[in-house]
């Protein structure tokens, strides 16, 4: 009868730990093995929802220049701080990625000022060498045009992170046969606002909190199974949401969120009012509630403000070419002497 005992919890153990390892993302499953092959960045709902806005009237073009991390907060450890930061330091290129990829690439035409020294610096290498090698005193237009420019510049930042905004956890243990689950909560902050370049006026602003999830979840057994004998098993698994991925999808929602706040101040609007109806609406609801506050809308010199019209080169002046010499009649040509006077005629 013990040898059935034994083989029962044995093989409840066994069966557990399979469970455990059928229930973990295909990326971490075979960890007999090690093979973590490279994968594309996975398509979440919130992606989703950032690539199907509804189409513009009017693509705009958007200059980023970055997104820092004004949290002040540094990664916790079990012994303490460290000195690596707690949120990533290339929020801008998520943000660049989020506005090229809004409404399937129809929203914004998006400047990288990120690296603006290194853009400037690569231009004045292609000046130099026609300078050195072709004679040039003056940039050519025809080998490097003007540098686009924005109406309208989006700057944001990560403003807070907090740890341990909710933590908790639920277990029970009967003879030596246990189980527990815990859990806790962190919450990134990301702000994105709209600025006007012509005026410096912020045309819209907000603000977006995302839950950040970490779930452990462990079970265990240690009794006797026979006067001289022990059986002793655990299992455990614990998933932590990437916090890079956390502010990826904070990042996305905070584009989301723009796009439908700027329609809904008249900065911007959708080429099919009707079509973008629901998404505004759904815009409404989640910010105010059932009942909608009416918002004041931009003015019409703010809206026109945002289009600045492109730098074109200058055409070069024609050479000035010396009119042609024209004489009247009888210009220019000595008039006749009169005989009587002293003149001697040859």
């Amino acid at each position: 009868m013990g040898w059935l005992v034994r083989t029962a919890v044995a093989g409840v153990a066994a069966l557990s730990l399979s469970a455990c390892d059928a229930n973990l993302p295909g990326l971490y499953r075979d960890l007999d093995n090690a093979k973590f092959e490279a994968e594309q960045s996975q398509t979440t709902d919130q992606s989703k929802a950032l690539l199907n806005v509804p189409a513009p009237a009017r693509k705009m073009t958007v200059s980023v220049f970055e997104m820092p991390d004004l949290s002040g907060q540094y990664k916790e450890t079990s012994t303490g701080q460290n000195l690596s930061r707690a949120v990533t330091q290339g929020a801008a290129d998520i943000l660049i990625k989020s506005l090229v990829e809004a409404g399937g690439r129809r929203w914004f035409s998006v400047l990288d000022r990120a690296a603006l020294d290194s853009l400037l610096k690569e231009r004045q290498i292609v000046t130099e060498m026609r300078r050195i090698y072709r004679g040039e005193t003056e940039v050519d237009p025809a080998a490097l045009g003007p540098m686009d420019h924005a109406g309208i510049m989006i700057q944001g930042a990560i403003v807070g992170y907090d740890s341990n905004i909710v933590s908790g956890g639920i277990g029970a243990q009967y003879l030596g046969i246990g189980a527990n689950r815990r859990y806790k909560l962190d919450v990134v902050t990301v702000s994105l606002r709209a600025v006007s370049t012509g005026s410096g006026e912020v045309l819209a602003a907000v603000m977006i909190r995302k839950p950040i999830a970490s779930i452990s979840t462990q079970g265990n057994v240690f009794r006797y199974v026979a006067l001289d004998e022990i059986l002793e098993s655990e299992l455990g698994v614990a998933m932590n949401e990437p916090k890079q991925v956390a502010i990826e999808a904070a990042v996305q929602k905070a584009v989301l969120t723009l796009i439908a706040e700027g329609v809904d101040v008249g900065l911007w609007a959708f080429a099919d009012p009707d079509g973008g109806k629901a998404f505004l609406e759904a815009y409404r609801r989640e910010k105010y509630g059932q009942g909608a506050t009416p918002v004041e809308p931009v003015s019409a010199q703010t809206k026109r403000s945002l289009f600045i019209p492109r730098t074109v080169p200058a055409k070069p002046e024609p050479d000035e070419v010396s009119a042609p010499i024209t004489t009247r009649p009888n210009e220019g040509v000595a008039p006749p002497v009169d005989p009587s006077s002293d003149e001697v005629l040859g």
